[in-house]
C-alpha cells in the first residue's frame, strides 16, 4: 500500500475537474450518512482522503475520526476541520492505542483494492477490535474480478454527463492514461474480489457480511459489503442499508 499512499500524497490528477472532486466527496458522504444510525453514533472513516465533505458527516453523528495514512493529507485534515469540535483526525497506527469497542460504524470505502491480502487482514483486525458489539463496518467501493477498467470509465462519463463536467473527463481520461497513476495501476495492480471471496473473508476476520444492494459513490459495477461482529446479529439482510 505503500507506494499508494506515496502517489495520493503527491500533486496527483485523479480527479477530472475541481467539480468532478468535489461532487465525489459530496456523494460518499451522501451515502456514509446513509448507514449513521443515531445521532449520537461514533464513526470512523478509515483511510479516508481528502473528505472535504465530512463536516456533513459529522452534523449527523457525535464524534466522526478521519483515519488517514498519508501525512500530507492528514495535515491538511487537521488544518482544515481544527475548527471542528466533533472531527478528530489520526494515523492509522494510532488506531491501535484508540479504546476497544468505542465505535459504532467504520467506513472504508475505495480502500481495500490498494491494500495485499495482508494488509486488509490487519486492517480488519484492528477495527474488529474498535467495534461495539452492535456496530457496523461498512465496506464500499469493492472491484470484481469480471469487471475491467471499461465499466470504470464508462461509470466516469454516466457521472461527468449527469453532472455537467463531461469535457473534463474526457481530457482527464486522455491524461490519466498517460500518468502516474496509470504506471502504478499497471505496475502495483489493484486487489479484486468476487462477493463470496469478500463475505468469506471477512468471515475469517471474524464478521457476518453480506453484500448491500448499492455500492457507496457513483460507480455501481462495484460492491459495498455491510459487516457485523457475529453476536450483534445472526445474519445481516441484503437489503440492510
Amino acid at each position: 500500500m505503500d507506494e499508494w499512499i506515496d502517489y495520493y500524497d503527491s500533486t496527483h490528477t485523479i480527479y477530472a475537474s475541481k467539480l468532478h472532486r468535489d461532487l465525489h466527496f459530496q456523494i460518499i458522504a451522501r451515502d456514509i450518512i446513509g448507514y449513521i444510525s443515531s445521532p449520537d453514533a461514533v464513526v470512523l472513516d478509515y483511510a479516508c482522503g481528502e473528505a472535504l465533505s465530512a463536516a456533513k458527516v459529522a452534523d449527523a453523528c457525535a464524534k466522526l475520526y478521519l483515519a488517514e495514512p498519508a501525512p500530507g493529507v492528514r495535515g491538511r485534515l487537521i488544518a482544515r476541520f481544527a475548527p471542528n469540535t466533533k472531527i478528530r483526525v489520526r494515523s492509522l497506527d494510532e488506531l491501535r492505542n484508540m479504546e476497544e469497542k468505542s465505535i459504532d460504524l467504520v467506513v472504508m470505502n475505495s480502500v481495500a483494492q490498494y491494500m495485499t491480502q495482508q494488509e486488509l487482514d490487519s486492517a480488519f483486525a484492528i477495527i474488529r477490535r474498535l467495534l461495539k458489539p452492535s456496530g457496523r463496518l461498512v465496506l464500499g467501493d469493492i472491484l470484481r474480478p469480471e469487471v475491467g477498467m471499461g465499466r470504470d470509465v464508462l461509470a466516469l462519463l454516466k457521472f461527468a454527463s449527469a453532472h455537467g463536467f463531461l469535457t473534463d473527463a474526457l481530457y482527464g481520461l486522455a491524461s490519466t492514461a498517460l500518468s502516474d497513476y496509470r504506471q502504478l495501476r499497471t505496475r502495483v495492480g489493484l486487489q479484486r474480489y468476487s462477493e463470496s471471496e469478500m463475505i468469506e473473508k471477512l468471515g475469517r476476520a471474524g464478521f457476518a457480511a453480506s453484500r448491500a444492494p448499492d455500492n457507496i459513490g457513483h460507480n455501481p459495477w462495484r460492491m459495498t459489503f455491510v459487516a457485523r461482529p457475529p453476536m450483534a446479529s445472526p445474519a445481516v439482510r441484503v437489503n440492510e442499508r
